[in-house]
């Protein structure tokens, strides 16, 4: 067991310290290249959630748009759920990108920094330990040279000795001039031997320790840095499953809304809606009375009250005396018309309303006309079928009771924020609130009497639907109110007819009479104004200085040294509307606040 421990420890690799340093840099190499991977898997994360995110919003239903007004079908309603389920979904892809940049990435990052120092520092006391033993290794050659060259001087020394001693002709003091060089000689040559032997067990020693002690401890420190850095990575690859596990719950719950959504799809329900929509509240005409015929009488040639056209009641005749070129019933089709028809520019149309005499629309159809060729309407929704027009009348009633509500609670507020202030003066001037809740009381009365006027409406509207024994009949309460100022116009229209699709038919016999009556009429430039309201744009940041509870409507409480968007400046009243996040924003007093405006921002300045 020993033994194998033994041959699984890299001090048996001791001679291979350069391929070792190769393999700890591929290591290095592998992490990176593996955090590098993490890294541009968190990017496309980041691309598909964004995607994601401009998919969803793509189809997000415009304000104030057809879109919008379709909501109203379970279908619509389903892919609605589906788009915010879809939004939820992108969300977790950003988590997603989220966590592996904090989770993998970030800790991969400072780990690479901490193995290449740890590897270096190893590589440093090998390389440290390798030199000294080439130190040793080289000192000892050295004295093994000097210790042979001295031995052969020595030997040389000797041989001269007994060449001079066996000379007869040389003199004794010569010779031992000899001897002692040659005794000299040989102590040089005993102490390199010396010096030789003390190198070889120096060396001998430090050999030892370098291959059995130094080396193999570091080469066992370098094993277990390899060891944690593979460690490591199988740490991060799990991890990088993990992530993705983590999410599938929320997945799971957005896939499972979408599949909801789905189900909660109702046709029955949706075919309710339609009716519900374009119910108009008209009867089925009546039938039409038998016309003799007789010497010297001409039949009358009049549109039939079932006709769904858009025609002006003008019953055009062919020049043989044919018949109406009218639409009897929608599922009538008239052979004679042509499958594609020019519309008239409205310039042309108006011309002829002016220019016809013998047959002249009065006022009120007039406006009629020209609101429903420009797509819009008047302000009473006379244009539209019973049925319809009192829904939107009521829906109308419902917004300005909101608004008169909002008023009131925000004159509540300014109302209590007076008493504050004379409470504690301190805080801010009684005074100044005085001008904002005279508006306030102003535009409450104005809303008051936009409700009356629609509820009269809606009463006369309601007072007038038709019943099974009433003819298809009605007048609007515009025409009606015009009656005391108008008086030629109103006893020159004759009795106002609708058909089933909310088209007139009446007569006038004076251009001017109608000139006179536009004139008089305020709403007729009004009615095609459109009020898509936008979101608006951030000014500025403010900080709380106080906390402020806002229980009413339109306000929004904030605590201490909380910070938040300005998207409308104080305009005297003492509030100024600031917005949490896209779905939260409201007015707070303006005294609570610290407002810091942009730069940009005309007439820019900092207050508190």
């Amino acid at each position: 067991m020993m033994e194998e421990r033994m041959g699984n420890c890299w001090s048996y690799t001791k001679d291979q310290f350069d391929n070792l340093e190769k393999h700890t840099q591929s290591g290095i190499e592998f992490v990176e290249r593996y955090s590098k991977f993490v890294k541009e898997r968190s990017e496309i994360e980041i691309s598909y959630a964004k995607q994601i995110r401009n998919l969803s919003k793509k189809y997000q239903p415009k304000k104030n748009s057809r879109e919008e007004e379709e909501n109203k079908y379970t279908s619509c309603r389903a892919f609605l759920s589906t788009l915010n389920e879809l939004n939820d979904y992108a969300g977790q892809h950003e988590v997603i990108a989220e966590n592996l940049t904090s989770q993998i990435i970030t800790e991969l990052s400072r780990y690479l920094t901490e193995l290449k120092a740890e590897r270096k520092s190893h590589f440093h006391d090998g390389r440290k330990a390798q030199q000294q033993i080439e130190s040793s290794w080289k000192q000892l050659e050295s004295s093994k040279r000097r210790f042979e060259r001295d031995c052969k001087e020595a030997d040389r020394a000797q041989q001269y000795f007994e060449r001079m001693d066996a000379d007869i002709n040389v003199t004794k003091a010569d010779v031992e001039k000899a001897r002692q060089q040659a005794q000299m000689r040989h102590q040089i040559a005993a102490d390199s031997k010396t010096e030789y032997s003390n190198y070889l067990t120096k060396f001998n020693q430090e050999q030892n320790e370098h291959y059995y002690t130094l080396i193999p401890n570091i080469f066992q420190k370098l094993q277990e840095m390899e060891e944690r850095r593979i460690e490591r990575v199988g740490v991060s690859m799990k991890t990088y499953a993990e992530v993705d596990r983590e999410v599938l719950p929320i997945v799971g719950k957005c896939l499972d809304g979408m599949t909801k959504a789905a189900e909660s799809i109702e046709p029955k329900t949706d075919s309710k809606q339609v009716v519900e929509s374009y119910k108009s509240g008209f009867e089925p005409p009546g039938d039409v009375e038998f016309e003799d015929y007789g010497p010297g009488q001409t039949m009358k040639r009049t549109v039939s009250e079932t006709s769904l056209s858009n025609s002006r009641g003008e019953a055009k005749e062919r020049p043989g005396g044919g018949k109406s070129k009218g639409k009897l019933w929608p599922f009538i089709k008239n052979k004679n018309k042509s499958p594609k028809q020019n519309k008239e520019p409205l310039s042309n149309r108006f011309n002829e309303f002016m220019a016809s005499k013998p047959k002249m629309t009065c006022l009120r159809s007039l406006r009629r006309g020209l609101s429903l060729k420009l797509g819009s309407g008047p302000e009473d929704f006379s244009h539209l079928p019973p049925e319809q027009r009192r829904k939107k009348l009521q829906a109308k009633i419902d917004d300005i009771n909101k608004d008169i509500q909002k008023e009131m609670d925000q004159k509540d507020a300014l109302t209590k924020m007076k008493g504050v202030y004379e409470k504690n003066p301190q805080m801010g001037d009684p005074a100044s609130v005085d001008p904002r809740l005279v508006e306030m009381a102003m535009n409450i009365e104005k809303l008051q009497s936009e409700v009356q006027k629609f509820e009269g409406w809606l009463a006369e509207m309601e007072g007038r639907l038709p019943s099974r024994s009433d003819p298809p009949r009605r007048q609007s309460g515009l025409y009606e109110s015009q009656n005391s100022n108008s008086t030629m116009v109103d006893n020159n229209c004759a009795q106002d007819r609708e058909s089933p699709d909310g088209s007139y038919t009446e007569e006038q016999s004076s251009e001017t009479q109608v000139k006179v009556a536009i004139a008089n009429t305020p709403e007729f430039d009004d009615e095609f104004d459109d009020g898509d309201e936008e979101t608006l744009p951030t000014i500025g940041t403010c900080k709380a200085v106080y906390s402020f509870e806002g229980h009413n409507e339109g306000t929004i409480s904030v605590t201490e040294g909380e910070l938040l968007f300005v998207i409308e400046q104080d305009k005297g009243d003492g509030w100024t509307r600031v917005r949490r996040n896209e779905e939260e924003e409201g007015y707070v007093p303006t005294s609570y606040v610290e407002v810091f405006l942009e730069t940009n921002t005309k007439g820019a300045m900092t207050y508190i």
